[in-house]
């Protein structure tokens, strides 16, 4: 049986949204999906494939949340195949050696307006770099996020789509999980 992966935005995260791990899977569990694994607090759940769309079972997700705990929490949803297409994907492999540098942003949809990503001069950011593919965003800030002048730009622009990052080592474990 295939599965997917949901990530929830914003939870757990400096005291706010509070919504433990055992809470995330019996969430999950209240609405049918089956063999829900937790990884970290931060909103990463793994459960085999309902059958239902990506985009619907994020709705279906966001939807509980906001009637059980009264958080609006944007929820990405993505098979395990796109998972594994993502990973695949990755336009900066020589920063796998260091994953904690690497991040990956995924979005709903394919933002409709991307003029000012691409607006962006890269160059005046380096060594940091960001490639946007289809639905999904990965950064390289080789000397840390937390530094990082491109990430902060990137991450304040409005896309007019949810979009939800782990850093690379979540999004590996998170593709093992649904390989298993």
């Amino acid at each position: 049986m295939s599965r997917q992966i949901a990530l929830l935005r914003g939870i757990n995260v400096g005291g706010h949204n509070s919504f433990p791990k055992a809470r995330q899977r019996e969430l999950a569990e209240s609405l049918g999906l089956k063999d829900v694994t937790v990884l970290l607090q931060t909103g990463n759940l793994v459960f085999a494939d309902p059958g239902t769309p990506p985009g619907e079972t994020a709705r279906r997700i966001e939807d509980r949340i906001a009637a059980d705990l009264g958080l609006t929490v944007p929820v990405v949803v993505r098979t395990r195949d796109e998972l594994a297409a993502a990973v695949a994907a990755n336009p900066f492999p020589a920063a796998e050696a260091e994953p904690k540098s690497l991040h990956l942003t995924f979005l709903s949809e394919v933002p409709a307006d991307t003029s000012r990503l691409e607006a962006i001069d890269q160059a005046a950011f380096a060594p940091d770099r960001f490639r946007l593919a289809g639905r999904e965003l990965y950064l390289w800030c080789p000397d840390g996020i937390g530094r990082s002048k491109l990430a902060a730009l990137v991450s304040r622009l409005p896309l007019g789509v949810t979009a939800t990052a782990r850093n690379w080592n979540t999004v590996t474990k998170l593709l093992v999980l649904a390989e298993a």
